[in-house]
């Protein structure tokens, strides 16, 4: 099953493994009646960039080319639609967002032959939509029209009123169509996903009006031997057609649950579910969508894309994988066959909300009482979103800024360039990893502060006037480029050599005659030498 292998990114030569993670917020749980969706876009040797599609009026007879989006191969075109609508980032110029997580299903129902694939989708259904239900209706009629290309697929599909996730499994090579089935998220609760089906028995647990369905969702898999119960009402979407497996609970539904248990109580029931260390656990059903026990904010949603799992049973900050310096990143792949004691044992690493592989961040807040240029709000990252500040992009900008920008052989995956928001932001990053209790308070302060800027300046700029937007949005992602700059800099400089520059009243301090005063060695922590003792003996024990 290849629910790690595939993902739904903006760029046209992503390569490697592809996972990614969506939290999802009604407007009746948010702090100010926003409906908030999140997403990182998981990829090693993937470029982020910030996709903008203008829109416009089109003339019949026009077509809108199909290039798949995971390699960019071209797979063929639909007649255009008479109007498109400027989409940036996740978000349309109508506050419609889509994201994605994608589960991959049974291997044998991806079709080949299919016209559309899932990152296609999106981006049509955002050109076209003034509403989320809107996009749905228009990327399942594309998909049973054209054929649907791509595995198993998870959309977010929010606006500034409702949130629903839609889940959608092709038919097989020349089976044309899909199976699928959307859930409304009621106003006032959360969800999530994480690469793994969530929609389980809709016809039982959600109100009638909350679920959209296939009309052979249930039918097609009775034919294909994937149900044999005798009640519709018991037949499960993910049972069906992504049947849970160690990788699913692990990797996959932990995110989520980690997420809901910011939120509840009631999460330490599923701990043996999403560990997937026993079997009988696997078919278990944590909720698709809980009530949360206090209302959260943007702010709430971008810390909660920070996460590694940290004050849980998963928690990866304080095992001999963190190192030294406590690195809450795990090498990859995800697991691995190494010889233990003469035998071939697999391991495995945890994995995480926040990880040094995302290409970007982005979580899209949409507010139905602005008028839709200004309302909706595109904040937005260049890597793990834990290392680098989310900088607010409003959807209705017709310009984006130039560091946010692909431009091949100048700026790309595999050019660098200064003026890059995904090369500079990599570049600290990848220097804080090693060194990671050390250095990130340094680029936390920053972060922070930023972000604290940036949440304080929306407030004044109600405005859907578009060059306002195009500044405020351009001078946000300048401001972030300068301060990432000094950062580097600031960072080189302090913990050169591995050891610890002094400050005093926001500056270097200088000894008694003018030169650096002399630094401050915090080697390894009384912890980590008991590690080391425990595995060495007396070898670097001195006997006096």
């Amino acid at each position: 099953m290849k629910r790690l292998l595939i993902f739904a990114g903006i760029f046209t030569f992503a390569t490697g493994t592809f996972a990614c993670t969506n939290f999802i917020v009604g407007k009746k749980a948010s702090t100010d009646g926003s409906v908030i969706v999140s997403y990182n876009a998981d990829s090693y040797g993937m470029y982020g960039n910030l996709y903008h599609h203008a829109g416009g009026t089109h003339k019949d007879g026009e077509m809108r080319q199909i290039y798949e989006w995971d390699t960019n191969k071209y797979l063929g075109e639909i007649p255009q639609a008479p109007v498109t609508y400027n989409v940036i980032g996740q978000m349309n110029a109508n506050q419609v967002s889509i994201t994605e997580t994608t589960f991959g299903g049974r291997e044998e129902l991806a079709d080949s032959t299919g016209l559309i694939d899932y990152g296609s989708l999106i981006y049509i259904a955002l050109e076209r939509s003034k509403t989320a239900r809107e996009a749905i209706d228009i990327m399942t009629r594309l998909a049973e029209k054209y054929g649907y290309y791509s595995e198993g697929e998870t959309f977010s599909i929010c606006d500034k009123n409702e949130a629903w996730l839609l889940e959608m499994m092709g038919k097989g090579a020349g089976g044309k169509g899909a199976v699928w089935v959307a859930v409304r998220i009621p106003d006032d609760c959360i969800s999530g996903h994480a690469n793994q089906s969530r929609i389980t028995k809709f016809l039982k647990l959600f109100p009638k009006a909350d679920v959209l369905y296939s009309k052979d969702c249930i039918k097609f898999a009775r034919e294909k031997g994937y149900f044999k119960g005798k009640d519709d009402k018991e037949f499960s979407f993910r049972d069906a057609y992504a049947p849970s497996d160690f990788s699913a609970n692990r990797y996959c539904e932990a995110r989520v649950w980690s997420f809901f248990k910011k939120y509840s109580n009631d999460m330490e029931q599923y701990l043996d579910y999403i560990k997937g260390e026993k079997k009988e656990c696997l078919s278990e059903e944590m909720p698709l969508y809980i009530k949360p026990n206090t209302l959260v904010s943007t702010q709430d949603i971008k810390n909660a894309m920070r996460d590694h799992y940290e004050g849980t049973a998963l928690d990866i900050t304080n095992d001999l994988g963190a190192g030294a310096w406590e690195m809450p990143y795990r090498p990859s792949p995800l697991s691995k066959k190494v010889m233990i004691d003469g035998k071939e044992t697999e391991v495995f690493n945890e994995r995480p909300t926040s990880t040094q592989q995302t290409g970007f961040g982005y979580v899209g807040q949409m507010r139905s009482w602005l008028p839709d240029a200004v309302g909706g709000i595109v904040w937005w990252t260049n890597d793990d979103p834990n290392m680098v500040p989310y900088t607010p992009i409003y959807c209705g900008v017709t310009k984006v800024p130039a560091c946010y920008q692909r431009k091949e052989g100048v700026q790309d995956e595999m050019t660098f360039s200064w003026k890059s928001a995904f090369w500079l932001q990599n570049t600290v990053s990848n220097m804080v990893y090693p060194y990671y209790s050390k250095m990130f308070p340094d680029v936390k302060k920053v972060r922070d502060e930023l972000e604290a800027q940036y949440n304080e300046d929306i407030k004044t700029i109600t405005s859907n006037d578009i060059e306002v937007l195009n500044n405020h949005s351009l001078k946000a992602a300048q401001t972030m480029m300068k301060e990432w700059n000094k950062l580097f800099k600031y960072l080189v400089v302090k913990h050169n050599d591995m050891v610890v520059k002094k400050e005093e009243n926001g500056k270097f301090k200088k000894g008694k005659y003018g030169f650096a005063a002399a630094p401050t060695r915090p080697g390894y922590s009384t912890e980590y030498w008991q590690k080391i003792t425990k595995e060495t003996g007396t070898k670097y024990i001195i006997n006096n």
